[in-house]
């Protein structure tokens, strides 16, 4: 159980454990077969110097009492520890030996109970039934071994409510706001930790972001059906390791549970409702998960076609750019099928740092375009300072690199305002894309008698930008339209 469906860190947490053990168990066999050489030979030496002269008997017969008189000692301190050691188990006696416990008194035996998981309870049967551990609000525990607590705590401490996915490397977490998040414990891509789910993917679309999440998807062992709209993309995938779908309605049909990632609402649509498309291809029990950023009516109206067929449905549309696409570093924001989402985790994993299940369809598209709204206002409010110190007769570099030492300091900062300082806007993200974005940001803000003025100020300073034939290069390239 351990090493075929735990984590990477639980296995080194355990092995800690064993060597432990292992090298506790050694020392005592060790101690005590040299209290017995030393026994032997010693005695064995006072038998070949033994003296015959009487002098010489009375002077080594008080020697020799001496030494019988510390032996004595040294036994009985053998025997006392021999008896410890046989009642007491190797962590038992590390805690009694640490300076930290010296001068406290002993706790009641009934307090010292363990609040066993399942997990713990497998772990506690074998060579560690005699540890008694009990963590309290007010004192933290100290343990001889320190990764061995971090151990336990990992294993009974539960900050929120907390449970494990079946055999599969995440956390989920539900928070008071109603919100879950599933977070890989380590940065997937990077580790490779992952165990893939043994359902079939598909996946529609293989642009800036689709590219990368499938690549992470075939890295990290997942079995992939890819399609696109123009089939040269789908060469590299395919050399390593994907399958290729020739319609939209064949990758659905032919695969458990069917990603998409396409550029707006109108793409969306055509996508599930046009000729082969996946509408086509969904039957009882297939799976369709719409990663495209669009607004709520769009993916609401996906949702009951795709349900009203017999398939299941979530959105997960994704925070990032293609560099993070690439690293596997997302953020996935999901919304509708909740054993959809749990179903997905493996592939979340690969793809993304975080994700998140947000409840009913349409909650995880108004959630990712406020996030792009602010991001997209962020990166005009940048291009105009920018551009504001240039024309002021002040240093642009100067100016990030105060920005770089504040508190707006982000990594997003300093790639964007390098894009303007070197004139490279080769696309990270789509400027039209933003643009997008922002315009059905202001269209949810308008659905709800919401002011939007900062998003608006933005997108007309996009929409001038997209004029200037920015429009496919980097949302950075905004910056042109302070210029001209």
């Amino acid at each position: 159980m351990i090493k075929i469906n735990k984590g990477k860190r639980f296995q080194q947490a355990v092995d800690a454990v064993e060597e432990f053990l292992r090298r506790a168990k050694g020392k005592d066999q060790t101690s005590s077969h040299n209290s017995a050489d030393d026994k032997s030979r010693r005695n064995s030496s006072e038998e070949r110097s033994r003296p015959n002269s009487g002098d010489e008997k009375r002077r080594l017969g008080l020697s020799e009492g001496k030494v019988k008189k510390n032996m004595g000692e040294g036994k009985k301190r053998v025997s006392s520890g021999s008896s410890e050691r046989g009642s007491k188990s190797p962590l038992k006696r590390a805690q009694e030996q640490s300076p930290r416990k010296r001068g406290r008194p002993p706790k009641d035996e009934k307090d010292l109970t363990i609040p066993e998981s399942s997990t713990v309870k497998g772990v506690m049967a074998g060579p560690m039934a005699a540890f008694k551990w009990q963590p309290t609000a007010s004192e933290p525990v100290k343990d001889a071994d320190p990764h061995f607590h971090h151990f336990l705590l990992s294993q009974t401490e539960k900050p929120a409510v907390c449970y494990q996915a079946i055999t599969k490397k995440l956390k989920i977490c539900e928070e008071e706001t109603g919100s879950t998040s599933i977070q890989a414990a380590d940065s997937t891509a990077v580790n490779g930790s992952i165990t893939p789910t043994d359902k079939k993917i598909g996946f529609l679309g293989l642009g800036l972001m689709g590219s990368g999440i499938v690549s992470n998807l075939l890295k990290m062992g997942h079995t992939v059906t890819v399609w696109n709209r123009t089939a040269e993309k789908c060469d590299l995938f395919i050399q390593e390791g994907a399958r290729l779908g020739r319609t939209p309605a064949e990758v659905v049909s032919t695969c458990d549970i069917t990603f998409a990632c396409v550029s707006d609402p109108k793409a969306a649509k055509d996508l599930v409702l046009g000729p082969s498309g996946v509408l086509q291809g969904i039957r009882p029990g297939k799976c369709y998960v719409d990663m495209s950023t669009v607004d709520a009516d769009t993916v609401t109206e996906l949702a009951q076609v795709i349900v009203s067929r017999g398939g299941r449905f979530l959105e997960a549309p994704v925070s990032g750019n293609q560099q993070l696409s690439n690293d596997g570093m997302l953020v996935i924001l999901a919304a509708g099928d909740r054993g959809l989402y749990e179903d997905c985790s493996s592939c979340f994993q690969a793809m993304g740092k975080t994700s998140f299940f947000l409840g009913e369809v349409g909650n995880a598209a108004k959630m990712m375009l406020i996030v792009n709204m602010v991001q997209g206002s962020f990166m005009a409010t940048i291009a105009e300072g920018l551009t504001l110190a240039q024309v002021t007769g002040q240093s642009q570099q100067t100016l990030l690199d105060i920005l770089n030492q504040g508190q707006l300091a982000s990594i997003f900062l300093d790639q964007k305002c390098q894009n303007i300082l070197q004139g490279n806007f080769k696309p990270d993200f789509y400027l039209k894309y933003i643009q997008k974005d922002l315009r059905l940001a202001i269209a949810l803000g308008d659905a709800v008698n919401h002011p939007t003025p900062m998003a608006a100020a933005a997108n007309e300073v996009y929409k001038r930008a997209k004029a200037l034939d920015q429009s496919d290069n980097d949302m950075s390239a905004v910056y042109r339209a302070y210029i001209h």
